[in-house]
This record gives structure tokens, C-alpha cells and sequence, in this order.
């Protein structure tokens, strides 16, 4: 199986593929400063990630968040990440407080999510040649 990197520095890839899994490493806010708003640019991140990688997110399976203050903040990111889920399609996930990276950082969030299978051109399904 090809394992194919995305977003790579010296450090690490945004996102790997194997397969038809996609991780994601785990994606931070750049400049928001309260927690719907960080919230938000981390899920934009991660919506890039999974387009790039072939997938979307219907298709994440797994997510752990990290909270820097879980009970200040667990209410408020959690209306932004319902509003974003699309219908009947939410993960697993694990919300955990945390100490991140950077002091202004309030929610770090990682998913592993399915890649689709490519569908067969229905020409060839019929049995039409190319």
C-alpha cells in the first residue's frame, strides 16, 4: 500500500494516507483569540486536509480535542463542532483538557478519517470499452 504525506515539513505532515485512512495531525488556530472562533479555523484546517487527501468530513471516524480549559470552554466548542458535523455523520471523539504548545491556544483537534474508494466510470460497469 502507497503511504502518501501532505502538508510535510521537517517536523511533521499534515496529513498522511494509507490506504483508505487519512490521519490528521493535530490542527491549531492561527489567530482567533476566544474559543468558537479558534474552533473554527481549526475545523476549516481540517476540511482542507481531508479535501486534499480525497475525503471529506462525512467521513471522519475518530477525533480527539484538546481543551486548554475543559469546563470554560467544552459548551462553547461544542456548538461550533455540532454546527459543522454534518448530519448523522459524528465520529467517535475524545475531548480532553490539556496543556498545548502555545499559551494562546485553546483547542487542538486530530482526526483519522476513511478515504472513499474511487467508483468505477458506469461505461465500465456496463462493460463498454474505454
Amino acid at each position: 500500500m502507497q503511504l502518501t504525506r501532505i502538508a510535510t515539513n521537517d517536523r511533521l505532515s499534515g496529513a498522511m494516507v494509507f490506504g483508505s485512512l487519512v490521519f490528521l495531525s493535530g490542527q491549531v488556530p492561527g489567530e482567533a483569540t476566544d474559543i468558537q472562533d479558534q474552533t473554527r479555523e481549526v475545523l476549516a484546517k481540517i476540511d482542507a486536509l481531508l479535501v486534499e487527501a480525497g475525503t471529506d468530513k462525512a467521513n471522519i471516524l475518530s477525533a480527539t480535542i484538546y481543551l486548554k480549559d475543559i469546563v470554560a470552554d467544552f459548551e462553547a466548542m461544542n456548538g461550533v463542532w455540532s454546527a459543522w458535523l454534518p448530519e448523522g455523520c459524528a465520529p467517535t471523539r475524545t475531548t480532553v483538557q490539556a496543556l498545548l504548545a502555545r499559551p494562546s491556544v485553546l483547542v487542538e483537534i486530530t482526526v483519522i478519517a476513511a478515504r472513499p474508494e474511487p467508483q468505477p466510470d458506469s461505461q465500465q460497469q456496463e462493460g463498454s470499452n474505454p
